[in-house]
């Protein structure tokens, strides 16, 4: 079998991103997050089109992490791991390369559960709230969207789904559909998110036959938006409240709901149910901010017991 040495960029991401459709499911969230790293690593390694895959070396991709990895959290070098090693497996199922681009990936030095929980404190997720406006046409929208995520803790993505169908308003519940643990989930639906919503659905949506509550209101009016309209909801208003976040995106919101939770005696497996987690591992590290529990726990000093 004759091995394709010359491929045109696009048509290369085309492939591969067909291949993991088919052989891992693999949603279109997680390839485009992966073709945000393998695209300018190819692009850096090869130059223009047509590009030759079989021409990548161990140093391309060595140089390539080192340059990120001065810029990049450990966490976020993690993900650039894996975009290259699922890469460069789908290269080696082609028999265009060999395990050794594999192996020339470095380890990211990353420590699980290293950190504390990177999170808004209350008088700055107040400033944020009272900087979100309703005199634009998408600001009734945006509001109900932060309101969504800095109350019930959703994913950017899980906000950007929501269906009218899911919102139960006789019961006071919302419906969160197929979250990462594989399970739906039904919510209290707050007084101030829920008004935010209506406020939005009755006046200020576009008229549209779509189901998802919250659409564009651009050039594509009406259609429904993804999840980095959510995050870059959320950009915007920290930068209007003069916020400095520790998280460029909507994912502070989250974990400051998670934080509050803690602060306030909420359960790991409380938080964890609430949030969606596929695991309670996931939930652990908001057990840094429970500093009652902690005390309990601590070892005394032991200079102090003499």
């Amino acid at each position: 079998m004759s091995v394709q040495d010359s491929w045109h960029l696009d048509d290369l991401i085309e492939e591969y991103q067909g291949y993991q459709r088919r052989a891992r499911g693999l949603s279109e969230a997680t390839l485009h997050g992966y073709e945000r790293i393998q695209r300018p690593f190819l692009q850096a390694a090869l130059g223009e089109n047509p590009i030759h895959p079989s021409r990548l070396r161990s140093t391309d991709v060595i140089e390539f992490v080192t340059s990120r990895s001065a810029r990049w959290s450990p966490r976020s070098m993690k993900g650039v791991r894996t975009a290259l090693r699922s890469l460069f497996r789908f290269l080696r199922m082609q028999g265009i390369s060999d395990e050794r681009l594999e192996l020339a990936i470095p380890p990211p030095a990353h420590w699980r559960l290293s950190g504390l929980p990177r999170h808004l404190s209350s008088e700055e997720l107040t400033r944020v709230l009272a900087s979100l406006e309703t005199s634009t046409p998408c600001g009734p929208r945006n509001r109900a969207i932060v309101l969504c995520l800095s109350t019930l803790g959703l994913r950017p993505g899980e906000v950007a789904r929501l269906r009218l169908d899911d919102i139960d308003w006789r019961a006071g519940t919302i419906r969160i559909r197929a979250r990462k643990n594989r399970r739906d989930s039904v919510l209290p639906l707050p007084r101030e998110v829920g008004e935010a919503i209506v406020d939005y659905l009755r006046d200020h949506r576009p008229e549209t036959p779509r189901r998802r509550v919250f659409v564009q209101h651009g050039p594509r009016r009406g259609e429904p938006i993804r999840a980095r309209t959510v995050s870059a909801v959320v950009v915007s208003a920290l930068r209007r409240a003069g916020v400095d976040s520790p998280i460029g995106g909507a994912y502070v919101l989250r974990h400051t709901v998670a934080s509050r939770m803690v602060q306030a005696g909420a359960s790991l497996k409380e938080v964890a149910d609430f949030l969606g987690h596929c695991c309670l591992d996931t939930t652990v590290i908001y057990a840094k901010l429970d500093l009652p529990a902690l005390r309990e726990v601590a070892l005394p000093w032991p200079e102090a017991l003499r």
